[in-house]
């Protein structure tokens, strides 16, 4: 996920996103504690994608305060 498609989704949508990413990513991280992935890499960029959108959600609530 993009910084620009981040920043055109709604507050409301971001939060649905980041909840529906972190489920997915400990799932992953679960199952690779099990067995290797076939993509190790994806476990990094869905920690980034988290990153992403809670900093995007960090910086809409100071905005608006």
């Amino acid at each position: 996920m993009k910084q620009t498609e981040i920043n055109e989704l709604s507050v409301e949508e971001l939060n649905e996103k980041l909840m529906a990413i972190q489920k997915s990513y400990e799932s992953a991280r679960a199952t690779h504690a099990l067995s290797p992935l076939e993509n190790p890499i994806s476990l990094r960029e869905q920690r980034r994608n988290i990153a992403r959108i809670k900093t995007a959600l960090t910086k809409r609530n100071l905005e608006q305060a």
